[in-house]
């Protein structure tokens, strides 16, 4: 079979004009194109869209990430084409990759096989620039605070407590903790820094988590880059940047159209890592996409303990978005890892996400058996045994290998799933409730969602929990930064451990987001490059095509 980059490229796209114009409804002047085949979708237009009724909303989510993968954003893509094949509206609504994983292990974010979305190189690559005006915002209010230290420090910031890093959207461990302003007074004053990936900024958040322009100049504002020396919380409104910050994301927060290799139209917008952010496509884009369509599919990054849990918990919260259903994804071979080799031995991992789906957030649950070539008939009817007994449908999904016409049988459990849509829609279920003690939030996860029994901290940092408790965060959500290769902060326990204990290692203040994250284990905001990156496979051959993208 064709490489993935050789399947896009030999794909015949429709114009984004007439995808627009055809499949949404959407008149040329509403568009800002980005050349013939992607395009932006005017902030104005999408204001003129309220009055709309809300389509129903699809969550992707997966079980924990293993070396044979998974095939979350595969599924996705194969899920909305084969709602279209139905003749359903539907829109899909994914996150841009970084280049960090693109460059890095993971490789590219657009689907795979015959379930991608296109044009895959520019989206995998510089796609229209959004992460580039992220880096720039973000960079912009790093060299302000700087440049006031220098020119005399009126507000008096300790620069020993500046918590804003700078960022690069690259995979680079030399960068994780660094020295700034060497080189004498020109230079400024010699502190301590480090650079984040830039798809963990707070900027990056914002951004997604913003539904208009005022907004996300609001949310800018309320960054806290450090304190004072007596203690108090300086604010980027402080030093006068975030409208600066806002002009520079002004074309950014317009989401992007895009579309299918089957002409299914794709929103392709914002980035988080669920691993160390909140991992969800922009609410500006999800807003859109349901009042484009009857059903949009999404999903949410990493397995369902990091992407689904700050799906709901942040993301749904702080926005008043529901799901009708979620669809778990998982393989064979990934089971089969969790298991050390045997299948049946894995299905604990499955068990234990399906749980939290159902039972602490309340959906109804798909589970997707993203289809390989190698596996047998008897692994198909184990899941499927396993499924009859725990009162969930196990539907295997041959997308990768057909597009939409294998995942119809997919398609047609989500729809039976989710509903009739003339009932009241869903509530809101969440793992814990907004009046909880930041501490307690964290625990209720780990207890709940991870299956832990307990969470544990050094003096210092529990006392920066306090603290922020007591300056009035105590109500915002918390975004637990750990591995996502297990249920626990450790990535080699594999399958469904239990009682395990979530070790805090730092608390950081995302005010203008609204949460608190929670750094646990050894997960880096900064990752680093494999032994073999994926950039050793990625050329450009004598005809400006790119290839080894995957």
């Amino acid at each position: 079979m064709p490489s993935d980059i050789e399947i896009a490229q030999s794909a015949r796209l429709v114009r984004i004009a007439e995808l627009a114009r055809k499949r949404l409804g959407i008149a040329d002047e509403h568009l800002v194109p980005y050349g013939h085949y992607k395009a932006k979708i005017a902030l104005p237009y999408i204001d003129t869209l309220a009055t709309r009724p809300d389509g129903r909303l699809i969550l992707v989510t997966a079980i924990n990430p293993t070396p044979p993968g998974e095939g979350k954003t595969t599924t996705t893509v194969g899920l909305g084409d084969a709602l279209a094949a139905l003749g359903e509206r539907t829109v899909i609504a994914l996150r841009e990759p970084s280049l960090g994983p693109v460059f890095g292990l993971k490789g590219g974010a657009a689907g795979g096989g015959h379930a991608q979305v296109v044009p895959m190189e520019d989206i995998n690559l510089h796609f229209t620039g959004d992460f580039s005006a992220i880096a720039l915002a973000h960079n912009l209010l790093s060299a302000t605070i700087d440049n006031h230290v220098h020119h005399g420090n009126a507000l008096d910031i300790d620069v020993r407590r500046i918590s804003w890093p700078r960022v690069v959207d690259m995979n680079d461990r030399a960068l994780r903790q660094i020295t700034v302003g060497l080189g004498g007074a020109a230079n400024g004053f010699p502190r301590q820094d480090r650079f984040d990936i830039v798809v963990a900024s707070e900027v990056m958040a914002i951004l997604c988590l913003a539904g208009s322009l005022a907004e996300l100049k609001q949310r800018l504002g309320e960054i806290v880059i450090g304190q004072t020396r007596d203690r108090r919380p300086v604010r980027a409104r402080d030093l006068k940047v975030h409208g600066a910050m806002a002009a520079l994301l002004k074309d950014a927060l317009a989401p992007n159209l895009v579309q299918t290799l089957e002409g299914t139209p794709a929103l392709v917008h914002g980035g988080p890592f669920a691993n160390i952010a909140h991992g969800c496509n922009s609410v500006i884009a999800t807003r859109t996409a349901l009042k484009l369509a009857d059903w949009v599919v999404t999903e949410a990054g990493f397995g369902a303990d990091l992407g689904a849990e700050k799906f709901i918990d942040i993301k749904c919260r702080l926005s008043g978005l529901a799901p009708a259903a979620a669809v778990l994804v998982a393989t064979v071979r990934a089971l089969a890892h969790h298991g050390e080799g045997e299948l049946a031995r894995g299905l604990p991992n499955l068990e234990r996400h399906l749980h939290n789906l159902r039972e602490v957030f309340g959906l109804p649950v798909v589970v997707a058996l993203n289809h390989f070539a190698g596996d047998s008939e008897a692994d198909i009817a184990l899941l499927a045994d396993w499924g009859a007994r725990a009162g969930v449908p196990v539907v295997p999904a041959r997308h990768w290998a057909e597009g939409g016409r294998g995942a119809l049988d997919l398609a047609r459990a989500v729809m039976q799933a989710a509903g009739d849509s003339s009932g009241p829609p869903r509530k809101l279920q969440c793992a814990y409730d907004d009046e909880l003690p930041l501490w307690d939030k964290l625990r209720a996860v780990a207890e709940r969602v991870y299956g832990a029994s307990g969470v544990t901290a050094p003096a210092d940092v529990k006392a920066r929990v306090d603290e922020l408790q007591a300056a009035g965060y105590g109500r915002l959500p918390v975004c637990i930064a750990k591995t996502q290769y297990s249920l626990s902060a450790d990535a080699r326990r594999l399958g469904a451990p239990s009682g395990h204990i979530v070790p805090l290692r730092e608390v950081r203040l995302a005010a203008g987001a609204g949460f608190v994250v929670m750094v646990c284990g050894d997960i880096m905001t900064m990752p680093g490059l494999p032994k073999v990156p994926a950039a050793e496979r990625i050329d450009l051959d004598a005809e400006g095509r790119i290839t080894g993208l995957s």
